[in-house]
């Protein structure tokens, strides 16, 4: 079953985003392995990433192999904090 996640980072930036996902995605025109959706922007009061994996495993993988190890070593320009975080299992995906 699909997996989402959101992520808020308050007082985010677009700069911020643009140099985190730089460093965690394999480019823009490619999705890291299991992620079939991503989607962010600006929200009130910071800025907001939507992702949908293949499984919570995709996404529990992407997580502790890619994601946490570069945000806990730091990435230049990136987000400073952690996200407040949400997951749901995904009901519905129409692409």
């Amino acid at each position: 079953m699909a997996y989402g996640i959101t992520h808020f980072f308050p007082g985010g930036t677009k700069e911020q985003y643009e140099a985190s996902i730089a460093a965690v995605h394999p480019s823009r025109q490619k999705l890291p392995a299991g992620q079939l959706f991503h989607a962010a922007g600006p929200s009130a009061g910071g800025w907001l990433i939507v992702a949908v994996h293949e499984s919570q495993k995709s996404w529990e993988t992407f997580r502790d192999t890619i994601l946490m190890p570069k945000m806990k070593a730091g990435i230049p320009g990136g987000f400073t904090s952690p996200p407040e975080e949400r997951a749901f299992e995904v009901h519905d995906l129409q692409k």
